[in-house]
């Protein structure tokens, strides 16, 4: 099983404010999806973090489809009748989980949320990193990295300026 990252950062770095608050991501261009329509084709699951989870459904309408999404959650999960069958709620490590959706034929996933993605990256199971730098400073937050026991070396894949600022990276992890 591979994992990839797709997300949003602010320039100095965070993934949110201290309260989740996204607001500082601004109004969408309706007329750009900045590659995640292609992305989300190209995964066969997303394994979130349960902070994630409950930001996404407080959005409103589900992004994912019908596309089975796993919530990391030690807490208890009621998933609402229409997700039943499409989000799992479990309480795994990386590496066991990664070992559990390879019994499952699963293999390619969408890691998603700060400690989630911290945890993948540290069990040395994401592949790829695309990562949207909204050109804003927002001066505090959840990070998408904090303090690492070793260096994570990356190589340079693609990397597209759009006119409204937003700078988007794609890496490889070594």
């Amino acid at each position: 099983m591979r994992a990839s990252v797709f997300i949003a950062t602010s320039l100095d770095g965070y993934i949110a404010r201290s309260d989740g608050s996204l607001d500082w991501l601004g109004v969408p261009d309706e007329n750009e999806d900045y590659g995640f329509a292609a992305f989300l084709e190209s995964i066969d699951a997303l394994v979130m973090g349960r902070n994630t989870y409950d930001a996404v459904r407080a959005m409103g309408e589900w992004p994912y489809g019908d596309r089975l999404v796993i919530v990391l959650t030690h807490r208890p999960l009621e998933i609402p009748a229409d997700l039943t069958g499409v989000v799992e709620a479990v309480g795994l490590a990386p590496l066991d989980l990664a070992e559990a959706l390879d019994r499952r034929g699963i293999e390619h996933v969408y890691v998603d949320g700060g400690v989630t993605i911290r945890s993948f990256l540290e069990a040395g199971l994401v592949r790829r990193m695309t990562i949207t730098t909204i050109p804003v400073l927002i001066g505090d937050g959840i990070p998408l990295f904090g303090l690492r026991e070793s260096d994570v070396q990356l190589g340079l894949v693609d990397s597209i300026a759009y006119t409204n600022g937003l700078v988007q990276s794609t890496y490889d992890v070594a």
